[in-house]
């Protein structure tokens, strides 16, 4: 399956080539606001791709900064494309801007690694597992028996980027912890690790766990990291997202990104292989949640 680019990626790229133009120009963000009339914090809010540009007003910008040839025909593309809309945006309504953002990172990125420290990651859960998950946000916050299955039907189509074209390189390490944590009854996690065995088997896949008992320094909160490939001439930063309470995500950009890599590389060190942590799974499966076939 070949899916469309994500108008957030391209966003995030255009911003990128749009400061570095203006960087290699010796100009500041507020003398091109004055210059053109704009106020700083809009200079400020497209150069984080907090705010899309019009191609208009990216056409000014170009004519300002005097960019001509095919690097203005490339940056005028993108901001065509960064004008469409992702498949998420239909539920706008519901989804955090943070967490569309998330979902529009993922939906691009040429590789993505995970390492959760409490639950399986959206990208692995079956729909009953995410639907007791996002079901549990109601003890904080009151949600809707339709937002909940709005939300579970986001997080089941956020799947659909495992079996693009170009593959996504997806790797996972979760604590082991997690395959004991009950996420709703026995069948239910019965049901998510032998998904997760099954997933293990796929070739743009590595899932590692990391035993309770192994030696590693390193600790804190479940985050996740996406590389981006490059698009012709522009090339988009690596990110950082860690994940808050319900859908809330904090983006950082590449001053973070080298410490969490050390770090992933750490937590794959310190895991078991992917044979081994397969057969991990399935034992827990097993006789952690033997009730489940007790119950059939």
């Amino acid at each position: 399956m070949t899916v469309p680019g994500s108008p957030t990626v391209r966003r995030r790229r255009l911003a990128a080539e749009l400061r570095e133009i203006r960087e290699s120009k010796g100009k500041s963000g507020d003398a091109v606001a004055a210059a053109l009339k704009w106020s700083p914090s809009k200079i400020s809010r497209y150069e984080r791709a907090r705010t899309g540009l019009q191609p208009r007003e990216v056409e000014r910008l170009l004519d300002f900064y005097q960019v001509t040839g095919s690097r203005r025909a490339l940056l005028l593309a993108l901001a065509e494309d960064a004008t469409q809309k992702g498949w998420w945006e239909e539920y706008a309504g519901g989804l955090s801007a943070d967490y569309q953002q998330f979902i529009g990172l993922e939906h691009e990125a040429s590789s993505i690694s995970i390492w959760h420290v409490d639950v399986v990651p959206g990208l692995l859960q079956t729909e009953a597992y995410a639907r007791h998950i996002i079901s549990s946000y109601s003890k904080v916050e009151p949600i809707t028996p339709g937002m909940i299955g709005r939300l579970v039907r986001v997080r089941m189509q956020r799947q659909e980027v495992l079996n693009r074209e170009p593959a996504v390189q997806l790797s996972v390490v979760l604590d082991e912890s997690v395959l004991k944590r009950r996420v709703g009854d026995e069948l239910v996690m019965r049901e998510q690790l032998r998904r997760l065995a099954q997933l293990a088997d796929r070739p743009n896949l590595t899932l590692q766990i990391l035993p309770l008992d192994a030696q590693h320094t390193v600790f804190g909160e479940s985050f996740v990291i996406f590389r981006f490939g490059p698009d012709n001439d522009a090339m988009l930063q690596d990110v950082v997202s860690t994940e808050h309470l319900r859908n809330d995500f904090s983006l950082e950009g590449e001053k973070e990104t080298y410490l969490h890599r050390i770090a992933f590389q750490m937590l794959v060190g310190a895991s078991l292989d992917p044979a081994s942590s397969k057969a991990l799974i399935l034992e827990t499966a097993g006789s952690h949640w033997s009730g489940a076939q007790q119950a059939r």
